[in-house]
């Protein structure tokens, strides 16, 4: 059975569990379960800390794991990410006073107040940086106010809580970060049920990109309207009863459906339809 850890809380919590329902998985109803055996599909859910999930992994006590890449890194755990889900997406970067430093490089000598001291402390050390790294839980943008450090080091998303704190960003991201899959480094990728597990996943990332576009058009016109949607090998096109007329059936980027919609229809494509996907293995 394939033992999988899956954050318990934060924003990495509620969207797991999302992808994990539509990949097919049982998911838990009480938010206060622990473990959740899902005999028919051979997998045992742990809802762990997001923060000890790499421990966990990289101990080969679990087999995989989802969590965040910020998480992974900061760890020091012996995993490593096979797999980007496209979710909880987030920036890393250093902030302080205006005037006080303009990059990593000015750091020498200051310190460095964070909740992620060992993402914090690899980073500096591969600048060549000598300064000190204070821990802290929680909120940051304090720090520097009660005299604790000179600079923060923290998750950052539009940039106003520390704007109001009197802060600005400062040089280059640490790290851009996002939800991943994690296996235990010498861990066998191809494992069958890893690799199960993997194209489930995967194909949700899909048919969320995705939909099926369906629609009739003149035979004249084909190549046109298949260089319109080209599909992920190619698309499918049957002949009509009405002669002269094919159906045609593709996959497209939902981004761009309404757009590509439009130009079927100015090249005189009829009853265009769009239909999402909930899942697929491609």
């Amino acid at each position: 059975m394939l033992r999988i850890a899956v954050p318990n809380k934060g924003s990495l919590s509620e969207p797991a569990s999302a992808m994990l329902h539509e990949a097919g998985y049982r998911q838990r109803k009480d938010r206060r379960e622990l473990v959740l055996v899902d005999a028919e599909n051979e997998v045992e859910f742990f809802f762990l800390r997001p923060r000890d999930i790499a421990v966990y992994v990289g101990s080969g006590k679990l087999d995989i794991g989802i969590t965040g890449r910020d998480l992974l890194l900061d760890s020091g755990a012996k995993a490593e990410e096979i797999m980007q889900l496209g979710f909880a997406g987030s920036t890393f970067r250093y902030a302080t006073t205006p005037g006080t430093a303009k990059d990593v490089s000015e750091f020498g000598g200051m310190t460095v107040a964070t909740s992620f001291s060992g993402l914090v402390t690899q980073h500096l050390a591969d600048n060549g940086v000598d300064a000190s790294v204070v821990h802290l839980d929680g909120a940051v943008e304090t720090a520097i106010q009660l005299g604790v450090a000179e600079i923060i080091a923290d998750v950052v998303e539009t940039g106003t809580t520390l704007r109001n704190a009197g802060l600005e960003i400062i040089g280059e991201p640490i790290l851009k970060s996002e939800a991943v899959v994690i296996r235990g480094k010498g861990a066998p990728v191809d494992d069958p049920k890893v690799q199960q597990f993997l194209r489930r996943m995967q194909g949700v990332l899909v048919a969320r990109r995705y939909v099926m576009m369906d629609y009739d058009i003149r035979v004249e016109h084909v190549e046109k309207a298949v260089a319109l949607t080209p599909g992920l090998e190619s698309p499918t096109v049957s002949p009509l009863h009405h002669e002269g007329w094919v159906a045609v059936r593709s996959m497209v980027p939902s981004k761009d459906a309404q757009r590509i919609m439009d130009e079927l229809y100015a090249l005189g494509a009829r009853a265009i339809l769009t239909t999402g996907i909930h899942a697929c293995r491609l």
